[in-house]
């Protein structure tokens, strides 16, 4: 299963590796998997950790070290490219990873963010880490 994973799964399992969410993560990057990472999200995740944990910026560079080898980096489409479903999206600044999942061809999109989990969106699939370890 191609699989998106959103900024705050990244962010939850590089500070708590043994969380819910790092185990989702984990689970998205192993065969038959396929765990994806957009640009954006990593940017994103820089700029949080540098906001709120600027005294952990090293666990996030660890995490950032293993996640280049086991999950694909895909491209965030600009905005000019956006997607009629995105208006189901209440935060702008979510828009881009779906985005990114639908030009990936993600199945699914994980995520514990409200904005994405209350869309209704059908395609792809947006799942909560837990829901995701039931699969």
């Amino acid at each position: 299963m191609r699989c998106l994973i959103d900024t705050n799964i990244l962010v939850s399992a590089s500070l708590f590796p043994t969380s819910v969410p790092a185990q989702a993560y984990f689970k998205a990057v192993t065969a038959p998997n396929t765990g994806m990472v957009c640009d954006y999200s990593v940017d994103e995740m820089r700029r949080v950790y540098n906001k709120k944990f600027p005294h952990k910026i090293h666990m996030m560079e660890k995490f950032l070290s293993m996640m280049l080898l086991s999950a694909k980096i895909v491209h965030t489409p600009p905005e000019e490219e956006s997607l009629d479903d995105e208006a189901a999206i209440s935060d702008i600044k979510d828009r881009p990873i779906l985005r990114a999942a639908v030009k990936s061809n993600a199945e699914v999109l994980i995520s514990g963010d409200r904005h994405f989990l209350d869309s209704g969106l059908k395609h792809p699939k947006i799942m909560s880490p837990s829901d995701f370890l039931k699969l």
